[in-house]
């Protein structure tokens, strides 16, 4: 079993603890996109947020505070809002996906330190996102690290059903031709690490200071705990 981390170790102790003896058997590394692969504190992902609720206000003619709690609750209730305006309002995802995803990404800074851990870093490479593939290659082209990964399972190919859905799991497995016992998962949401976990991933959460990332955090199926995608894996593969 995957050694498990308190909230109350620091960070050093944590990048030792959570070092290249636990990962030798991963073939194929799995990442989410948003507050993952670039960190949260970038906001990058806070442009999104705003613009969920300037498309259902004037989709669904609310004002914007009616607007943010209906976003909140579908989300909450459906996995995405994206989900509960298709569900319950039939909206065209590809519209929705279109607008929330017109923001500035460059915000994010390109990261030398990813391009270098991620060229090192044994093992195929794959982005497994809520968003649309456009959105990741627009991100992973701003951080200069687009070249390293085999493949973007985005939500179109999960038939729009999202993390943390079983479903779309299976279906990344297939389409990618997954071992999930030779396979890592990188998330932060620390909920979108259950089906992972159960279908035999080692899972690596990300945390931030966002109340929906951390919920379950504390749970059996998350193994792992870092800060900084970049600054771990730079020190695992340095090691």
């Amino acid at each position: 079993r995957a050694a498990r981390h308190s909230d109350t170790m620091n960070s050093d102790t944590e990048s030792a603890m959570v070092g290249p003896g636990h990962f030798a058997h991963v073939e194929t590394w799995v990442f989410d996109l948003d507050n993952t692969i670039y960190a949260a504190r970038h906001s990058v992902f806070d442009q999104i947020d705003v613009r969920m609720g300037s498309f259902i206000a004037g989709r669904l003619k609310l004002d914007p505070d009616a607007a943010r709690k209906l976003q909140k609750d579908y989300f909450r209730n459906h996995g995405t809002t994206l989900r509960g305006l298709m569900v319950n309002h039939q909206i065209d995802p590809e519209d929705f996906l279109e607008y929330v995803h017109d923001i500035d990404v460059s915000l994010i800074p390109p990261n030398h330190d990813l391009d270098t851990a991620l060229h090192n870093l044994a093992g195929r490479k794959v982005i497994f996102t809520n968003g649309s593939t456009k959105h990741a290659m627009n991100v992973l082209g701003q951080l200069g690290v687009a070249h390293h990964f085999d493949g973007i399972f985005d939500i179109a190919a999960a038939d729009f059903v999202p993390k943390p859905e079983p479903g779309p799991y299976d279906q990344l497995v297939e389409r990618f031709a997954i071992e999930p016992r030779a396979a890592a998962m990188v998330e932060d949401m620390a909920r979108n690490l259950e089906p992972a976990a159960a279908l035999g991933m080692t899972t690596i959460w990300v945390r931030t200071k966002n109340d929906w990332g951390r919920e379950n955090s504390d749970a059996d199926y998350v193994h792992h705990i870092i800060d900084d995608v970049a600054d771990w894996l730079s020190d695992m593969v340095e090691r």
